[in-house]
């Protein structure tokens, strides 16, 4: 294993360290592991908080800023935070209107927000939580107890960020939360493993000439291996399977976010993006917004996830509204 690290024990915490002096915009509490706007939270405005494994950079510390997120909760890497973390962070940026957790659907993170929940409500912190299972590849998994949640959380805590930012109350912003990720689906496809410091070596042997078909973004299993093809004939596959779940008809707009998972060059993203854009085309739907690059990824996995939100006026509304933040930055 060869990795930029100082010890596979100190990589969150030295990777806050780094972040903390990249931002100041950001307030970053390495012993808690919250990483918070250095601003507070204007008084009536509600407070989006999530959190995670570490290793899906920019997701979710990345995320943390005017327009999307109040605070993350990073946990160790591919490991949920605990409640102790949600709670601080949750106490932080209450302004006084609650706070929306937005939450993947792994089981370790499900289960800690839910208990970082309820200490909230008991410490008078009203909180909604938005579960986000976007992706179709397979209906449970080896961390899940039905959908993963994946690259649709990118336009939950925008959208629904960009709701809080204009005064929703925190059941509106809730909802809508929930009507993205209704309306999100994802599919992953991995040409490598990726490697944990911990582990020092790939979570999962994958030949030179296969890939894995559906994966998640711990490089859970998915549907199937297959035998690497051309780009446009694994992407026909992976919009199939989004399409099956979730039909669009023509006339329909999307929001798409071809993703990497953190070691594909964007070369090859551009190469997926236009073969979705094509397919897409061919079907009559229009893509009105998108974006390709790594937003959630898999420590130093090759591959590509693809997510598409079917649009409408007020999603690409709040989808424009300006946001600014470590890894998405417009309208400012």
């Amino acid at each position: 294993m060869k990795k930029l690290i100082n010890s596979p024990d100190e990589v969150v915490a030295d990777a806050l360290v780094g972040v903390a002096a990249a931002h100041p915009s950001l307030r970053v509490d390495v012993k808690e592991r919250v990483v918070s706007r250095a601003a507070q939270t204007r008084v009536g405005k509600v407070a989006l908080v999530s959190g995670g494994g570490s290793g899906h950079e920019p997701l979710h510390g990345g995320f943390v800023g005017l327009g999307m997120l109040d605070a993350a909760c990073p946990g160790e890497v591919f490991t949920s935070p605990v409640p102790g973390q949600m709670l601080t962070a949750a106490q932080r940026v209450d302004g006084g209107a609650g706070v929306v957790f937005v939450v993947k659907n792994y089981t370790g993170d499900v289960l800690n927000f839910q208990l970082a929940a309820e200490l909230a409500e008991e410490e008078g912190v009203p909180v909604q939580t938005v579960l986000v299972d976007d992706d179709v590849a397979v209906q449970d998994s080896t961390y899940t107890a039905g959908r993963r949640g994946t690259g649709a959380t990118l336009f939950v805590e925008k959208i629904a960020g960009a709701a809080a930012e204009r005064g929703d109350s925190l059941a509106e912003v809730a909802a809508l939360g929930r009507r993205v990720n209704a309306a999100s689906r994802s599919f992953a496809v991995a040409l490598t493993s990726c490697t944990t410091p911990a582990a020092g070596r790939p979570g999962f042997d994958l030949p030179e000439d296969e890939i894995e078909v559906g994966v998640g973004i711990h490089g859970e299993p998915g549907r199937s291996r297959e035998k690497i093809r051309p780009a446009r004939e694994i992407v026909a596959d992976a919009l199939a399977a989004i399409l099956a779940d979730q039909p669009l008809e023509s006339g329909e707009e999307v929001i798409a976010l071809v993703n990497g998972m953190g070691a594909t060059p964007l070369l090859e993203l551009y190469i997926v993006y236009g073969e979705v854009a094509a397919l897409l085309s061919a079907r009559g739907v229009r893509i009105a917004r998108n974006l390709v690059g790594n937003y959630v990824t898999s420590l130093d996995m090759a591959g590509v996830s693809i997510t598409l939100c079917r649009a409408d006026a007020e999603l690409l509304a709040l989808w424009d509204a300006p946001v600014d933040t470590p890894a998405l930055r417009w309208g400012v």
